[in-house]
């Protein structure tokens, strides 16, 4: 056992030696992996390809947020329950954690998170852990860590193990001196968010590793996303989810964001119809790592007129919340896809009236929305 003990001590200072910042750990000697800066460059890896009949298996990381179960309901139904592994730091709802497999995983731990993808085979991840633009403008020293550490983290195990990666981006890693009506996929970014930053720090780091290291990165910059299965956390674009639970509730909504406030804005089907086909895409097909994806781009007067539809007494009223406003101002107002929809054939079906008679259908019958109906 002594022996034992000075061998692991040896290779824990030549594994910190490396100047590795990503929280490399241990594990027993016999089976000490390396990080991708020590990876030679004609260095053989296990084949993650798959036939048409084999699946690969998938973990989600972060995957309560807004986005991570209906992925997991999507890619299970196409590659098998068993294949997806959905993850996170907090106790699951029961109707999550029976409807497939669930595991805990801190994305700040970097042994329990390479543990996972090694004990499970895990050739696909999807990463998507991180504060919001909000949520992160008021504990910047955690959302740093989350959105910025836990994905260095990543971008190790998915480069040491061969992993397809995705790593969603998103409106806010563009910045008031971005062109805002059209923002094409290549411009000057600049965000003035933590969020923001992070976003392009992943953009980036994502294809470093691409080009030096061969990793398969794949990004989307998502547009605000609109889902009736999840509750707003904490982002600039959630009112566009919470006027339609305050329309049913109150028939009243007070609204965050000045009026002629233009964002891009995509329904969660879309949203989720897109990361697959993104993935699924060949290779060869990909001109770029990150790619802008959008569907329609609207005021939240636009919204709420569309509303009204549903809820004529509607009573909208503005409080303008000066952080979230600046945030949305240094924002896209339309986003250019031309890149997406040429690459690999992205079309979006969703348009405004479709996503607020979608929404209103998911969150229920209200006297008030049967009599307009």
């Amino acid at each position: 056992m002594p022996i034992i003990r000075n061998l692991s001590r040896a290779a824990s200072q030549l594994l910190q030696s490396s100047g590795c910042g990503c929280g490399v750990s241990l594990v027993p000697v016999r089976a000490i992996g390396v990080s991708p800066r020590q990876v030679a460059s004609d260095a053989s890896f296990h084949s993650v390809t798959f036939s048409e009949s084999d699946h690969p298996r998938v973990l989600i990381t972060g995957g309560l947020g807004q986005l991570g179960v209906g992925l997991a309901k999507l890619l299970r139904k196409r590659f098998g329950k068993n294949n997806v592994i959905l993850s996170d730091i907090r106790k699951p709802a029961d109707s999550v954690f029976y409807s497939g497999p669930f595991i805990f995983a801190d994305i700040l731990d970097y042994k329990n998170l390479r543990e996972i993808v090694v004990n499970n085979r895990i050739t696909w991840l999807f990463h998507y852990s991180a504060l919001l633009s909000a949520v992160g403008e008021a504990n910047v020293p955690l959302a740093r860590a989350v959105n910025i550490t836990g994905l260095h983290n990543v971008l190790d195990i998915a480069a040491e193990h061969n992993l397809r990666l995705f790593v969603p981006s998103t409106i806010g890693a563009f910045g008031p001196t971005s062109p805002r009506d059209p923002t094409p996929d290549l411009c000057i970014q600049r965000p003035r968010t933590i969020y923001g930053v992070s976003k392009v720090h992943a953009e980036l780091m994502g294809e470093y590793y691409h080009y030096r290291y061969g990793l398969d990165f794949r990004c989307l910059r998502y547009p605000g996303i609109i889902s009736a299965d999840s509750q707003p956390g904490g982002g600039t674009t959630d009112y566009a989810v919470q006027i339609f639970h305050d329309a049913i509730k109150t028939g009243k909504f007070k609204c965050y964001l000045r009026p002629d406030t233009r964002l891009p804005m995509m329904y969660i089907d879309d949203c989720l119809k897109a990361t697959l086909e993104v993935m699924e895409a060949p290779a060869e097909a990909l001109t770029m790592r990150t790619y802008n994806i959008s569907a329609m781009s609207f005021t939240p007067e636009e919204l709420a007129q569309e509303v009204q539809k549903y809820v004529p007494e509607l009573q909208m009223t503005y409080n303008v919340d000066q952080v979230r406003q600046a945030i949305a101002d240094s924002w896209p107002m339309n986003f250019d896809d031309s890149n997406a929809r040429r690459d690999w054939g992205w079309k979006h079906d969703y348009d405004l009236p479709e996503l607020v008679t979608t929404m209103f259908s998911y969150l229920g019958s209200d006297s008030r929305i049967a009599q307009a109906n």
